[in-house]
């Protein structure tokens, strides 16, 4: 008999009923059964089709719902609300090479069941032979080094900013500036995706002429990520646009886009994806709803991507240190627990970065295989973006050398001018 394959998904629940009839009601619902045994409902289809539950493990209990439920109302069951942790193992046989049946497996109805009064889906864990089904990212945490020719220390980058409003010849000569003054990597906004003052038609050649430029002069080049959020036929055309160009990478709000677009996406284009996860707050903030880290970069990482944004350490996002900290450790690991490095993806810190975050976020990072962008911290930086570029090398030079990033910025104007602007060292 072929051994069965399972995806593993763990989950938060909150419920006022029995605990493990209410994990055996989640695994029947996500699987073979529904609330009554159905006429085909046999027990050959049972034992090769249902999931099974592997572990429920009690928390604390609350005395007031997360969410109510009218379910719960009009049986007139209250509390104390029970949580726990649920762990279920579902059959790949059910979902085969198919992303969003994956997400509607793992997720699907499980938020409306009138038996939880919260529920989050924390974690999925995948084995390699299916995660072998989906693609790798093109170029990954070492195809984007050897891209850029940078090894053994950040990647150091910006934003567009403005982030909507200038013209395709004004964000061209921002990105001629930037090139100039040192930067790694430029993206786009993420509101800035096909504005009318700067169609992306017009805005790509624009700027790969700058880079170009910059390429063929001093021999070392500049990853832009161009936003080219749409709908997916215009994507494949614009990141052909910006290959054709020679360009390197192509950025896309995943939310917005969805996990099929995204797997397409992957599949058209050569060029490197660069994963913005914004709205993931929506939902990821609440500690009892919605998806965990773990679980949403699971599911995206089998699109094939290869940066993901984990938001940055003492900047202008709710997340805790802790969980930038897991977020940018997990995109540096395998995604199935029994798989290789190849297909790890680069994290993306942004937001409030400078010179004074960068130690805290090699921290996080565990290594210097991340992608460290400032937007204020190059292009607001009193004497320029040339010399805000070069803060983060000094305060890079000074975690090298293990010493105090004030003591070390005497007599370096531009990592003197940042303390002073910024102050608040992390």
């Amino acid at each position: 008999m072929t051994e069965k394959v399972y995806v593993r998904a763990q989950y938060l629940v909150e419920t006022p009923l029995d605990l493990e009839k209410v994990a055996g009601m989640m695994a029947g619902e996500q699987s073979s059964g529904t609330f009554v045994r159905v006429a085909n409902e046999t027990d050959e289809l049972r034992e090769r089709a249902a999931a099974g539950i592997v572990a429920v493990e009690e928390q604390e209990s609350v005395p007031e719902p997360t969410l109510q439920s009218d379910y719960l109302l009009r049986k007139k069951v209250t509390g104390p609300y029970r949580r726990a942790s649920v762990t279920i193992d579902y059959p790949v046989g059910n979902i085969g090479h198919n992303l969003p049946t994956l997400a509607a497996t793992v997720a699907g109805n499980l938020y409306d069941l009138g038996e939880v009064t919260a529920l989050k889906l924390v974690s999925i864990q995948v084995p390699q032979s299916y995660r072998a089904l989906f693609p790798a990212p093109r170029l990954g945490v070492e195809g984007t080094r050897l891209a850029l020719n940078v090894q053994d220390r950040p990647l150091f980058g910006t934003i567009i900013k403005p982030n909507v409003g200038m013209s395709s010849v004004q964000i061209a000569s921002l990105v001629r500036e930037l090139c100039e003054a040192g930067v790694d990597f430029v993206k786009d906004d993420e509101v800035c995706a096909n504005p009318v003052h700067a169609p992306i038609a017009e805005r790509v050649p624009a700027v790969m002429a700058q880079i170009r430029a910059h390429r063929e002069r001093t021999g070392r080049d500049v990853m832009m990520a161009f936003n080219i959020t749409d709908e997916l036929d215009a994507m494949r055309r614009h990141a052909e646009l910006v290959e054709r160009e020679g360009g390197t990478c192509v950025m896309a709000s995943l939310n917005w886009c969805g996990l099929s677009a995204m797997e397409t996406l992957r599949h058209s284009t050569p060029l490197a994806i660069h994963g913005h996860r914004n709205g993931y707050g929506a939902f990821g903030r609440h500690p009892a709803l919605g998806f965990g880290f773990d679980a949403y970069q699971a599911l995206y990482r089998l699109t094939g991507i290869d940066h993901l944004h984990v938001h940055g350490i003492g900047g202008k996002f709710a997340d805790a240190a802790g969980e930038v900290d897991e977020a940018a450790r997990r995109c540096l690991q395998p995604l199935a627990h029994d798989g290789s490095r190849d297909d790890v993806v680069m994290p993306v810190f942004s937001s409030g970065q400078w010179a004074g975050t960068l130690k805290r976020t090699r921290e996080a990072a565990g290594s210097t295989d991340f992608m460290f962008l400032a937007g204020g911290g190059i292009l607001a930086h009193p004497l320029g973006p040339a010399a805000g570029v070069k803060s983060l090398r000094s305060a890079y030079d000074a975690l090298c050398a293990g010493s105090d990033l004030t003591a070390f910025s005497a007599g370096r104007p531009e990592l003197e001018a940042a303390i002073a602007m910024f102050g608040d060292i992390r």
